[in-house]
């Protein structure tokens, strides 16, 4: 794969070093010659340039990137080299660093960002990731904006516990994409049983967060013995009902 970086300063050199690491071709680009001696990356191609200008991105030959990451301490040049490499060069995939986050509602496909990686936002993620168990946590906000990867850790205690992924009534816009048990990630299938501490895994619309989170809350279990099923919940052998600008 090859990646083009923009910016190589601490943020981009880290995400140029693992790349190269997974041994893809990777180009970085960035105004001060300086950089390229003291980054130790060794692999890398390297361009002196303004990637805010056509010619440099010419140079570079953007067109046959398959990424494009955009991880200057500049809000406004990421924005421009984003909406550049996808309108004017065609990029696949583009990935916006958000310095400010009252700047996050622009990294979006207006401005031709896919992912925009907003570096506070994500650390409170992965902050309450650690102990907000039995809560749905956005861990990132994908494409448009319209969709979103999220985490729940299941609590000892959750009603989905002993259930089949192919149990639950999922809702329509949210799709269990992993499951990670005892640190080692499983593929879903409809026959595997969600156990305690499962953490779950989610591709959804925002819009359908709330629905999730209400499937997969503890509280929405009741704890009496006789307390009603979980809406949208079926146990095995049971039947489904017919469908009726710029700051700072």
């Amino acid at each position: 794969m090859k990646v083009v970086i923009v910016g190589a300063g601490s943020v981009g050199s880290s995400i140029a070093r693992e790349l190269l690491a997974h041994k893809h071709d990777i180009l970085l680009i960035d105004l001060k010659p300086e950089v390229i001696g003291r980054s130790g990356l060794r692999g890398a191609h390297w361009l002196v340039g303004d990637a805010c200008e056509l010619s440099t991105l010419q140079g570079a030959k953007v067109e046959d990137a398959d990424v494009v990451v955009s991880a200057t301490g500049d809000d406004k040049v990421n924005l421009v080299v984003s909406l550049l490499a996808k309108t004017e060069f065609g990029v696949g995939r583009t990935v916006g660093r958000v310095n400010n986050p009252k700047n996050d509602w622009m990294f979006n496909d207006s401005w031709g960002v896919d992912v925009a990686v907003n570096t506070p936002q994500l650390m409170t993620a992965l902050v309450e990731e650690a102990v907000e168990i039995g809560d749905l946590v956005r861990l990132l906000t994908l494409q448009t904006g319209v969709s979103s990867l999220v985490e729940f850790t299941v609590p000892h205690d959750s009603h989905v516990i002993g259930l089949t992924v192919g149990d639950i009534d999922w809702p329509e816009d949210a799709t269990l994409v992993a499951i990670l048990r005892d640190h080692a990630p499983i593929t879903p299938s409809r026959d595997d049983v969600i156990d305690g501490g499962d953490e779950l895994f989610f591709v959804t619309t925002i819009a359908a967060e709330d629905d999730l989170r209400a499937l997969l809350s503890a509280e929405s279990a009741g704890t009496a013995d006789n307390a009603d099923e979980p809406e949208g919940v079926q146990h095995a052998g049971s039947q489904a009902p017919e469908d009726d600008g710029f700051d700072g």
